[in-house]
């Protein structure tokens, strides 16, 4: 009876380590079997394409009962999937009832003369900001129309000068007008400026405008030595006249070839044609002794003082018809004006 209890205890001994012996191979054959998975998945990176159609257990993401972009669809008669929004529906942050601050313009359709926001000092260095950015590459950091892309070697349109009375005596709505909607050859800018900062630069050209058309009434107000300033400008006038006059001197030879050079270089040939056809200035095509109406109702007769006039101050004397939108080509030297002439009158010669 002693030894009963001995033989059970050696029989739970040789289970127990039967059963430790089965583990360790269960073990031993998980670690096999997860190193052949590792090595069948590194053996699939090949880098080959796979040609086999994926396995999808679940499509109903890839076939959608929709129609994709320009598909046809022959429910409506039109056989388009693709429907017009419907008649006056707008999205959902575009409502602009407010033609005023939208667009510029009265309810006569008329510009506004009254910027409708408020006009700070924060507003106008938004307006600074936005002017910088878009406008100064055309109309300059001053807004003379002088700027980078109008120096003549680009063969753009001149932009016009926003010192001139036309420009200082438009409405506010018209600005702003021009800046969303673009005019002639200037782009639209609607897509690339936000409508408070339209209005943040027409203030701004405003502010330009003013700085450079104060009227001698207004600067007699504050403790400004007006006579001081007067014989600064005109000491400056004559430097830079002097300076021109250098130039001239050093500026080469006058010649036909070589006005059409600068004819070509300062994009002349963009407003004005040269076989006789329309455009946004007046052919050149015959323009040498050519009578021409001007918009004050006068006439004259095209020499070479009206042309070496238009080239400088081409807001002067305006052909009827025509909008004063020439910048004024005061940069260019004497010889090179008067090659600019020459070359004209080969154009005569030539009709």
């Amino acid at each position: 009876m002693k030894e009963g209890p001995k033989v059970s205890e050696s029989s739970a001994v040789v289970s127990r380590a039967k059963g430790n012996s089965g583990f360790r191979m269960f073990l031993e054959s998980s670690k096999i079997l997860a190193i052949l998975i590792v090595v069948l998945f590194l053996g699939a990176c090949r880098g080959q394409r796979f040609e086999q159609e994926p396995v999808h257990p679940n499509m109903n993401m890839d076939q959608q009962e929709r129609f994709e972009a320009q598909e046809q669809n022959s429910f409506f008669a039109d056989n388009r999937s693709m429907r017009q929004p419907v008649e006056g529906t707008i999205s959902r942050g575009n409502l602009r009832q407010d033609p005023v601050f939208y667009q510029g313009i009265n309810e006569d359709s008329s510009f506004v003369s009254e910027i409708p926001v408020e006009v700070d000092k924060a507003f106008l260095y938004r307006g600074q900001n936005g002017y910088e950015v878009y406008c100064t590459p055309c109309h300059g950091k001053v807004g003379d129309g002088q700027g980078i892309v109008m120096t003549g070697q680009y063969g753009f349109v001149p932009a016009p000068t926003f010192h001139q009375e036309r420009l200082r005596n438009v409405e506010n709505g018209y600005l702003y007008s021009v800046i969303a909607n673009g005019i002639r050859n200037m782009p639209a800018y609607a897509h690339q400026i936000k409508v408070q900062d339209r209005w943040a630069i027409v203030a701004y050209i405003r502010a330009l405008q003013r700085s450079q058309y104060v009227p001698e009434e207004d600067i007699q107000e504050y403790d400004v030595d007006l006579a001081s300033l007067q014989s600064d400008f005109a000491d400056q006038q004559k430097k830079e006249q002097a300076q021109q006059e250098a130039a001239a001197a050093a500026g080469g030879d006058v010649s036909a070839a070589r006005g059409e050079e600068l004819y070509v270089a300062n994009g002349c040939q963009a407003c004005h044609s040269r076989d006789g056809s329309d455009g946004i200035g007046p052919t050149h095509q015959g323009v040498m002794g050519r009578t021409e109406q001007l918009a004050d109702g006068s006439s004259i007769t095209v020499d070479e003082e009206y042309l070496r006039e238009s080239i400088v101050n081409p807001s002067a004397k305006i052909v009827e018809g025509y909008d004063p939108v020439m910048a004024p080509y005061s940069y260019l030297s004497d010889s090179e004006i008067q090659s600019l002439i020459e070359y004209l009158k080969t154009l005569s010669d030539n009709q």
